[in-house]
């Protein structure tokens, strides 16, 4: 029996080491009153609409005192908007208090007195959310389950997308995205105007935020459950924060059976050794059974347990096994676009090695080229760069594992592909494009705590400058909802022990992760090779 010590640095930081994140709450105060909706800052306070006392509140947002109220402009008000003169206030029942009359309208007030100056049928019949642009309003409507952007002139939509999930209530504006919560999720959503995409997830405050609005430094929520308003970070330069610990044993098996009736000759196993990363922490050291031969590394770092048998005669059965006790975390990375580089700016050392081509990826194959043509054009922003090869994938392939691991572009030609070919496609787009890519591969928590997985599974990490190597994930990403899409990008579940990181083939991984083989034997004998990792609490 040998044990061996993990010999990375673990530089990542516990959620309550961090400083701060997005989304995270600075301070709160009491609502005024326990039906709070819709909110909005004027520059100076924050307006609340309260649906019960058909108010709207004018808050201190330093202590949280109500300055003064005026009349609500009908009897449901929802989502407010502040447009540099004037509130604008969406009623969701038409001004007309009767049940299931959902025919909205928006209210443009004086917030001196209450007068309304303009009255408008609201772009969709259940508008919640609202906030201004400083050209257009945009609401939310919780039952189309579309963001809405139309004309204080007359109601005119001028476009219209998905909301990133199933049931959108606050929306506001910080002067280049949206930002969207949602009730069912509990999450909020920062989301590109021009396309609908989301960029970022971050947790809501409370089991039911409504309203949100942005006071050029803070984004502000409400949440009518806990009758709480909040103040929340945003963007304070934490990149990530990992969370919902999982301590796991995991007990990784390659196994080579010889059916005879000749002998195996060698037998060249190699395990993945799973170091330190962003969402991992080896504890201890990582045992192995037996003794393993030596312990190697690859031209792309990756370090293997090395086991050499030989003369394996029929009926016997050669295992190497490799224990690791960990700490697994959800991570879930805050990437604001203006703040990722351009291609020029990742450093060389990097782009060296992470552009290079070969025979799976054919980054110069005309189907590959002619593809990032299309979708990338003229851009250098990394982040967008790697947004927009992620969801030509998502509208031009779909998941199918049929066997086999093919070239880039065969993939990408026959539309479908298992998730390593996906990886593959999306390698091989990126490098083209001049983004440094390669690809993680993991075993997996199948569902219970206590569970087998012979599955496994790959994906992609991106290098984006001023943030380094980020996952993507672009066989997960492919959903329907803008939400889900947005989950496989710089987020990873606590479900993963990472094992192998590689830019490419290699001679002692090839082109596998968790494990890989090599046999010679006598002809016509029948090998048989299995490997699955076993999952348990840690005790």
């Amino acid at each position: 029996m040998m044990k061996i010590v993990t010999f990375f640095f673990f530089l990542c930081l516990s959620p309550f080491l961090l400083s701060a994140y997005t989304g995270e709450v600075v301070k709160s105060f009491d609502t005024p009153g326990a039906f709070s909706t819709g909110l909005t800052f004027d520059g100076k306070y924050l307006w609340l609409a309260d649906r019960k006392a058909d108010k709207l509140f004018c808050i201190n947002p330093a202590n949280g005192e109500v300055v003064r109220s005026i009349p609500s402009p009908a009897y449901w008000p929802m989502g407010l908007a502040w447009d540099g003169n004037s509130l604008w206030n969406v009623d969701v029942k038409g001004g007309i208090p009767l049940a299931e009359n959902y025919n909205g309208k928006i209210y443009q007030i004086d917030p001196q007195n209450g007068t309304l100056l303009k009255t408008l049928m609201a772009p969709s019949s259940s508008p919640r959310g609202l906030t201004w642009d400083g050209t257009y309003l945009w609401c939310v409507d919780s039952r189309a389950d579309e963001i809405i952007q139309f004309s204080p002139e007359d109601g005119t939509t001028i476009q219209s997308f998905p909301s990133p999930s199933s049931d959108p209530r606050g929306l506001t504006y910080d002067g280049k995205y949206l930002w969207v919560s949602d009730r069912i999720t509990n999450e909020i959503y920062m989301v590109e105007p021009e396309t609908g995409s989301v960029i970022l997830i971050t947790d809501a405050p409370g089991p039911f935020t409504r309203g949100l609005c942005f006071d050029g430094s803070f984004l502000w929520a409400v949440d009518t459950d806990a009758d709480k308003l909040y103040q929340l970070q945003m963007n304070d330069g934490e990149k990530y924060i990992r969370y919902n610990e999982r301590d796991a044993t995991i007990t990784y098996t390659h196994q080579t059976t010889n059916f005879g009736p000749g002998s195996v000759k060698t037998v060249d196993v190699h395990l993945a050794i799973p170091v330190n990363r962003d969402n991992q922490e080896i504890i201890g050291h990582i045992e192995f059974i037996p003794e393993p031969t030596d312990i190697v590394t690859d031209k792309w770092g990756q370090q293997t347990a090395h086991y050499h048998f030989k003369n394996i005669g029929a009926g016997e059965i050669k295992e190497a096994v490799m224990i690791t006790e960990a700490k697994i975390y959800n991570v879930r990375y805050f990437i604001f676009p203006d703040e990722v580089g351009t291609l020029d700016e990742i450093p060389p050392d990097i782009t060296n090695i992470y552009l290079e081509d070969n025979e799976k990826y054919q980054i110069n194959h005309p189907v590959i080229r002619e593809a990032v043509d299309f979708v990338v054009g003229n851009e250098t922003n990394a982040y967008w760069v790697a947004r927009n090869i992620f969801n030509y994938l998502i509208d031009n392939m779909y998941y199918e594992m049929v066997g086999g691991w093919n070239t880039a572009p065969t993939v990408l030609e026959r539309g479908n592909g298992s998730c390593s070919e996906y990886s593959f496609v999306y390698i091989s787009m990126c490098r083209a494009a001049g983004l440094p890519a390669r690809y993680v591969g993991a075993v997996v928590v199948r569902g219970d705590d206590v569970s087998m997985d012979d599955v496994f599974h790959r994906w992609v990490e991106i290098y984006l400058p001023n943030y380094g190597w980020v996952p993507i994930d672009p066989s997960g990403g492919d959903q329907g909802s803008p939400r889900n899409q947005a989950r496989y990008i710089g987020n990873l579940a606590n479900r993963f022990l990472i094992t192998t990181q590689s830019g490419g083939g290699s001679k002692t991984m090839g082109w596998t992760y968790n494990s890989n083989d090599f046999y010679t034997t006598d002809p016509k004998t029948n090998v048989v090779i299995e490997y699955f990792a076993d999952w348990a609490p840690l005790r």
